[in-house]
């Protein structure tokens, strides 16, 4: 992996745990939600015992990091320490920096929304780019890699009695609020790991497949397949063009592929799951 890549694949991270500090320490950690997680366990530990809820957190964090590297491997556990360290980091940052007693507003539904919204947002940027914050999020990612789950349905899966927990310790009204928090992180998680994952497949209908052919493999650096046709209402031979190319590069595939034969046919579908070179590797 080249440098830029690299760099631009941790400032990718520092964001994510950027928005995941934020939900969690003014959103989450006050209104004793408990939706899963080193944090959702760390909050009903601070509850029953007093214990500092960002130590409980470093601590399991630190347990399931070993885990997380002997099984996903080392990219991974470079990657996850950097961002478990940062987490924690920030929590203790805030914790002291910004003390907080109670939440934010009155309004519980509007503080479960920030407290679903930012981490979901901040572990889709994480899962995508390979990491985790830590803590369950761990057991979800390796979960993931021995069975056919999608990550969001994973997560819900190992934390769904962390949420269950919080009826026993806080109350029905913030157990309720945990459950939907836990099942909506999930689908919000699912949704923006789909749509970072986005790409064009191109089926391409001309009569002259040289020059499209050519900008695809020398200008997006992407392979295609030719094959001959026959149009059935004609009888003219054509010629399609199958590719498939990363989400951003779909305008100008499409601009070059009308400015070199206005009258191609083209079927352009979404889809999140392209296997092979230069996109997913599994």
């Amino acid at each position: 992996m080249n440098m830029r890549k690299k760099i631009f694949e941790y400032v990718l991270i520092t964001l994510g745990i950027i928005l995941t500090a934020l939900g969690v320490y003014l959103f989450k950690f006050p209104n004793h939600f408990a939706f899963g997680g080193a944090t959702g366990i760390a909050t009903v530990v601070e509850a029953v015992t007093g214990i500092n809820a960002s130590d409980v957190s470093f601590i399991i964090n630190l347990a399931l990091l070993v885990l997380g590297c002997i099984v996903l491997g080392r990219d991974f556990g470079t990657k996850t320490i950097y961002a478990s360290a940062l987490f924690t980091v920030m929590l203790s940052f805030m914790e002291r920096l910004f003390p907080i007693d109670g939440p934010l507003t009155s309004q519980p539904i509007l503080e479960l929304i920030y407290a679903i919204a930012l981490p979901a947002a901040g572990s889709a940027i994480l899962f995508w780019t390979d990491s985790s914050s830590g803590g369950t999020d761990i057991l979800a990612m390796i979960l993931k890699k021995y069975t056919s789950l999608n990550i969001g349905v994973a997560l819900l899966l190992t934390d769904v009695l962390i949420a269950f927990s919080a009826f026993f310790v806080f109350g029905v009204e913030t157990g309720l609020f945990s459950l939907v928090g836990l099942v909506v992180k999930s689908l919000i998680i699912d949704s923006l790991i789909a749509s970072l994952n986005m790409n064009k497949y191109f089926t391409i209908i001309c009569d002259d497949p040289a020059p499209i052919v050519d900008y695809i493999n020398s200008t997006l650096h992407h392979g295609s397949t030719v094959t001959g046709a026959t149009g059935s209402y004609t009888g003219s031979k054509k010629t399609i063009i199958y590719a498939a190319v990363k989400k951003r590069e779909s305008p100008a595939l499409i601009k070059y592929v009308k400015s070199v034969e206005p009258h191609a046919f083209l079927f352009i579908t979404n889809s999140s799951e392209i296997i092979g070179k230069g996109f997913l590797s599994r």
